[in-house]
């Protein structure tokens, strides 16, 4: 699976630790930036990666920022995008089975690596439940349009 990444400067270092893990797991992780621990704003990462996503060069994304929030709340702008902000494991577990989210967000300052790595492992590898939860999910997307 071709998973994307991409973080602000207060989630570089999570970033350069996932992709790293991801990677000697035997995903192929591509890398939205940021390349160098510099102040950013956090929504040019997350319009680059939500757009690999649109484009199908990626299945799913992780986007990190302080708290994780901004960047959901960034990357949910963006059509056929659901991202989800997981602070523990049961909440990566819950947005691919309930919600099909397609996009992990992550706070930096607030997730060790472990965690972090557990939750990222948990979100690529629940899949969605469909079932009652597809009427629900199918319904978020009609708000796209």
């Amino acid at each position: 699976m071709r998973v994307g990444i991409g973080s602000d400067h207060a989630g570089f270092d999570l970033k350069v630790f996932l992709a790293a893990a991801l990677k000697k797991e035997g995903y192929e992780v591509v890398d939205y930036g940021i390349n160098i621990k510099k102040s950013v704003d956090y929504p040019d990462f997350a319009v680059k990666l939500t757009a690999g996503i649109q484009a199908k060069e990626i299945g799913k994304g992780i986007l990190i920022c302080g708290t994780g929030i901004g960047m959901s709340i960034a990357a949910n702008k963006f059509k056929g995008i659901r991202a989800a902000r997981c602070c523990c494991i049961q909440d990566a577990c819950l947005a691919r089975q309930h919600n099909d989210a397609n996009v992990i967000t992550l706070g930096g300052r607030l997730l060790g690596n472990d965690l972090a790595f557990e939750m990222v492992n948990v979100f690529l590898d629940t899949p969605f439940l469909k079932g009652r939860h597809l009427k629900r999910v199918n319904k978020i997307k009609s708000i796209d349009k």
